[in-house]
């Protein structure tokens, strides 16, 4: 196998950069990022209702967008409602916003390709002093929300999805991990797209060849995951919670999951063992593993057909998602 060739061809566009920071301080950095993230590929995003609100939280209001037509049921039918989606961008806990593709573009996509609605969670950052569990917390607070509030939006709260990329993927497992520890409603499905779940990196030396030939900027070596969860954290990754952590405790009684994963990704074992911790704890996984996909390629333009395919598997098991509990 073979990196993707529409994702190749974007590569040299952050040749000899080490991290997105350094990337962007550069005066070419914002062109160089936007060509390597194929946005000048002839793509334009579907138009829909876009919606701006604020969940209440213990850290203060929560921003959401939230994605689809709303189309309230009638009063007493059980079964009417669309699926939904509480969804959490990544960044490596520190970065990352509702404009990027990873959320913007796939809210999009995912709500017209499901016929339901995606609520866009833009949950405080690990920055300037905030750590655990303030990204944990908010998470939780639009969770409640959309809960709260999905019938009138026309969503059936059990097919309330909850997913995210990468660090927001971490963000929905440790999430769902308090929902089931407390007795609430948990999500009908985990939609995981590439996600770092663990403190130390399970081994992965498949394709080493090809992964030594990719831009610094998307590899994953143990140091950089080390310093993120420290980061997110705020301390050493031994005095972390389990729901900061979540890949390392106990799955039992988790939500079905659908987990995305990359062929050349540091991170791939991550998804790949909790893959299989979740069904050996007899939890229901669907698992995707993305040929020629490198971390992060939802982040590119959904031109590219390898996009296009991430996309529809997201969706289609948004789709299938029915009643967890």
């Amino acid at each position: 196998m073979s990196l993707d060739h529409e994702l190749a061809g974007v590569m040299e566009h952050v040749a000899g950069v080490e991290t997105f920071a350094e990337l962007l301080s550069i005066p070419s950095g914002p062109d160089r990022l936007e060509a390597f993230s194929g946005g000048r590929l002839d793509y334009s995003v579907p138009e829909m209702p876009i919606q701006a609100v604020l969940a209440p939280g213990p850290n203060g209001p929560v921003p959401i967008r939230v994605y689809g037509t709303s189309v309230p049921g009638k009063p007493g039918d059980p079964d009417a409602g669309v699926p939904g989606l509480v969804w959490l961008h990544g960044g490596g806990f520190a970065g990352g916003d509702l404009d990027m593709r990873e959320a913007d573009q796939l809210a999009r996509e995912v709500a017209q390709r499901s016929g339901g609605l995606v609520f866009s969670v833009d949950y405080r950052l690990a920055r300037e002093g905030v750590h655990f569990p303030v990204p944990h917390e908010d998470v939780l607070a639009a969770w409640f929300w959309a809960v709260r509030w999905a019938r009138d939006y026309g969503i059936d709260p059990d097919r309330l999805c909850l997913g995210g990329a990468s660090a927001g993927a971490n963000l929905a497992v440790g999430a769902a991990m308090y929902l089931k520890d407390i007795g609430e409603l948990q999500p009908a499905k985990m939609l995981l797209a590439y996600p770092l779940l663990h403190a130390a990196l399970p081994p992965f030396e498949e394709h080493s060849d090809v992964l030594s030939s990719l831009p610094r900027i998307l590899r994953f070596t143990a140091d950089d995951c080390a310093a993120m969860m420290e980061n997110y954290v705020g301390g050493p990754v031994g005095m972390a919670s389990s729901y900061a952590v979540p890949g390392e405790s106990d799955p039992a009684g988790m939500a079905p999951a659908a987990i995305l994963a990359c062929e050349y990704d540091d991170l791939r074992g991550s998804a790949e063992l909790y893959a299989a911790s979740l069904r050996e704890a007899g939890v229901a996984v669907e698992f995707r593993l993305e040929q020629g996909a490198t971390h992060g390629y939802l982040n590119h333009s959904a031109a590219m057909g390898i996009v296009q395919r991430g996309l529809a598997f997201l969706a289609a098991e948004l789709v299938s998602a029915t009643r967890f509990q």
